[in-house]
């Protein structure tokens, strides 16, 4: 194992109308959330459109950043973060991230849950996620938590917001290169 374990959270703005309508109301630069255990961004999940053209199909989805949605949309801005991580927490996310990626099928994207930031509420469903409770439900369930707050009540913001994560890109997604610092 490494002697310093990380994992990376991306967060994204592709400019797209369901981006451009939550990001009117949050007025914050990113809107999605994923998560990644390496730097190339091999490895990444969220919970978001399972076909780049159909935005009302989504629930979990193993991302692409070179394929899929993000090829659609080549002027997505990015910021990258690393938290730096036990071992342990490792691998306790991969067990957790194993229970989502086994039962893919079942899981849905939690329009609602977003609707509850907005009125912050939490709307929780199971097997039902919007992509930064996704993440925060990752950390949270392998024992790191980053705020005193619900995973369903976590945005895209409170990730570029916590003192724990070091930035490590800015830019255009489709000009991130791993070794960039």
């Amino acid at each position: 194992m490494s002697a310093d374990p990380s994992v990376y959270i991306m967060l994204t703005n592709t400019g797209t109308l369901f981006t451009k309508l939550i990001q009117g109301y949050t007025k914050a630069p990113y809107n999605h959330a994923s998560i990644s255990f390496n730097r190339e961004l091999s490895e990444l999940y969220s919970f978001g459109r399972k076909h780049p053209a159909n935005p009302l199909n989504g629930g979990f989805v193993k991302e692409d950043i070179r394929t899929g949605t993000y090829s659609k949309y080549p002027e997505t801005t990015c910021v990258i973060y690393e938290l730096q991580v036990t071992d342990r927490e490792v691998e306790k996310m991969k067990r957790v991230l194993q229970v989502f990626i086994r039962s893919r099928q079942k899981y849905l994207y939690n329009i609602l849950g977003v609707i509850g930031i907005a009125l912050k509420e939490p709307v929780e469903f199971s097997n039902s996620y919007f992509c930064s409770q996704f993440v925060a439900e990752i950390l949270e369930r392998s024992g790191i938590k980053l705020w005193n707050k619900l995973p369903a009540l976590v945005t895209p913001d409170d990730f570029r917001q916590s003192d724990r994560l070091h930035l490590v890109y800015y830019g255009k997604l489709s000009e991130y290169k791993p070794s960039s610092r």
